[in-house]
């Protein structure tokens, strides 16, 4: 790929990713300002262990989206992983990437020290960085979505490209749920970033209707965007 001058917004890339002409529409309205209840979510993410401890009649005064039982199960299954202490206490909090396609926020990097420069040596024995995005939704039953898995490599190539470092994974926090996925740079992870940055980079007017009408009756565009959605009449055979 080339080089580019300007870097994009890794938030625009997960847009892209969920629809092209959603995020047309989000550039032409300067409309990236996440809904109130964000800030409320990412605090549960770094929360974690005092949750743990939260009584069942406290949990079900936070902005938690599944009962107050199922999500102390939650944290507990979290609990048991290995870097569970570095997404308890990160090293690093609403770290600033800039890479050579893409720039924006990691919410947390784990294994790193603040500043590149007072990092000692890394060998191969080093354990590479890993950084953390922060998703205010519901997790599917495996796996992450679309968008937060573009968003997800698109935060671990620019800090590889920080850190001079391959960086091989990148995690996706639910904290709504007490659920914490794993985002491997494989080739098809990578292949479907590049795809999206492509998209992006080649954008010009308004993009296409998506086909994948499922996605319109979430989006705050639909009624602007005029892509008509099935109605209950035609799902059930009766239009």
């Amino acid at each position: 790929m080339p080089e580019h001058s300007e870097t994009i917004p890794i938030s625009h890339l997960a847009r892209a990713a969920y629809c092209p002409r959603q995020l047309y529409y989000a550039r032409r309205d300067d409309d990236f300002t996440p809904p109130e209840r964000v800030a409320a979510v990412r605090d549960l993410a770094f929360a974690y262990e005092d949750l743990r401890a939260t009584s069942e009649e406290a949990l079900a005064d936070r902005p938690i989206e599944v009962s107050p039982a199922t999500y102390r199960a939650n944290l507990g299954a979290l609990a048991d992983r290995e870097d569970y202490d570095a997404l308890v206490d990160p090293d690093v909090r609403d770290a600033f990437l800039r890479g050579r396609d893409c720039h924006g926020i990691a919410h947390k990097l784990l294994g790193v020290t603040p500043d590149p420069g007072d990092a000692t040596e890394t060998t191969e024995e080093t354990p590479p960085p890993t950084p953390t995005i922060v998703s205010p939704g519901t997790p599917p039953p495996r796996g992450v979505w679309e968008p937060q898995r573009v968003r997800a490599v698109a935060a671990a190539k620019a800090l590889a490209w920080e850190r001079g470092r391959a960086v091989p994974r990148a995690l996706v926090e639910y904290p709504t749920h007490g659920i914490v996925r794993t985002v491997r740079l494989t080739t098809r992870n990578k292949s479907a970033y590049r795809r999206v940055l492509w998209t992006v980079r080649s954008m010009s007017g308004v993009p296409g209707r998506t086909d994948e009408t499922s996605k319109c009756d979430a989006c705050e565009y639909r009624q602007t965007c005029g892509t008509k959605t099935r109605s209950l009449k035609t799902l059930l055979g009766l239009g």
